[in-house]
């Protein structure tokens, strides 16, 4: 069933309005009927996962993981035991008009949680949805990449929140686990002001921007089915989670930039293993014929992100390699 999660009024008679797809139990629905399990967004005896997208508009993974998680759950509803919130745009005004931020008011929505009932327009979205996800037993904030970078499946972590948090993403079924340092820009983001009410939220970053990679999508969701059964909302057959690569030191993330201007063409695929010394890519200049650059591994390791936009200027990022020890 569709859910109001908050709205506000827009200029021109028109409303901002945020919804979510809630399914239960079909024997709780037998039970209760429609209004009382609407009623509150945490329903006592049921866990409750929230999947959550579309914070960006130029992020479009996740829309394919809301709409395959509610397909493969509905086939087999009878195997629900819990609750699933599916909130597929946070930001649909951004997703209308394929722009990152909320068009108008040149705002990062991930930036302005956990908001305020007294604030803004956003302000107040903000906290609205904040306030509806509280509580849950697991938030899932997926995310994709910009249209310059693709990234691997993968969970970015606060290194604060890495004990409570490391465990349950190991069920993802994600390529990788970056746990990362605090940084003060964080404390803005919804992932940041949910863990810190006590609300477990893991952030997904896969993909590419402005498009949709089916694989992708679909090792996520079977990820997320083998959370939901360890969570005890899900009772049906899954698979057996891949064994992600975990990065709990940042020294073995290595930043690999462009040393001048051209046309980035990669010699590896995306998700590659590399050694030391291995052809990651070339820069190249169209003008005069010439290689700018030979873009080289400063290690044993793993591409977790690389170029998709092939035009660079000096310092733009090339890739990203998590340098895997005793390879």
């Amino acid at each position: 069933m569709i859910v109001k999660v908050t709205s506000v009024d827009l200029p021109v008679d028109e409303k901002l309005m945020i919804r979510k797809q809630r399914i239960l139990p079909a024997d709780y629905m037998e039970e209760t009927g429609k209004s009382e399990a609407c009623a509150s967004p945490n329903v006592p005896g049921l866990k409750r996962i929230s999947v959550v997208t579309g914070t960006h508009g130029d992020e479009l993974e996740g829309q394919y993981v809301c709409f395959e998680l509610q397909r493969r759950v509905r086939e087999e509803i009878g195997r629900l035991k819990g609750i699933v919130d599916v909130y597929p745009a946070l930001n649909p005004l951004g997703i209308d008009s394929i722009t990152r931020g909320i068009p108008g008011f040149d705002l990062d929505m991930n930036r302005i949680f956990p908001g305020r009932e007294d604030g803004t327009m956003a302000e107040y979205t903000a906290r609205g949805i904040v306030n509806d996800l509280t509580g849950s037993d697991v938030v899932l904030d997926i995310h994709a990449s910009n249209i310059f970078l693709k990234e691997m499946p993968q969970v970015r972590i606060n290194v604060n929140t890495k004990d409570t948090l490391v465990p349950l993403a190991k069920y993802l079924n994600t390529d990788f686990i970056w746990v990362h340092p605090a940084a003060t820009v964080l404390e803005a983001t919804l992932a940041h002001s949910l863990n810190s009410v006590g609300t477990p939220t893991l952030v997904v970053e896969m993909g590419v921007g402005m498009r949709v990679t089916k694989e992708y999508t679909k090792q996520l969701t079977d990820g997320i089915f083998c959370l939901m059964k360890h969570l005890g909302i899900w009772d049906g057959d899954v698979i057996t989670p891949r064994k992600p690569y975990i990065s709990r030191n940042d020294n073995q993330i290595h930043f690999l930039n462009a040393t001048g201007s051209g046309i980035f063409v990669p010699s590896v695929d995306h998700c590659t293993k590399t050694f030391v010394g291995d052809e990651i890519g070339r820069i190249v200049n169209p003008l005069d014929g010439s290689v700018v650059d030979t873009v080289l591994s400063p290690c044993n390791g793993i591409v977790f992100t690389l170029r998709e936009y092939p035009v660079v200027d000096e310092g733009s990022l090339i890739a990203r390699l998590y340098e895997i020890k005793n390879s």
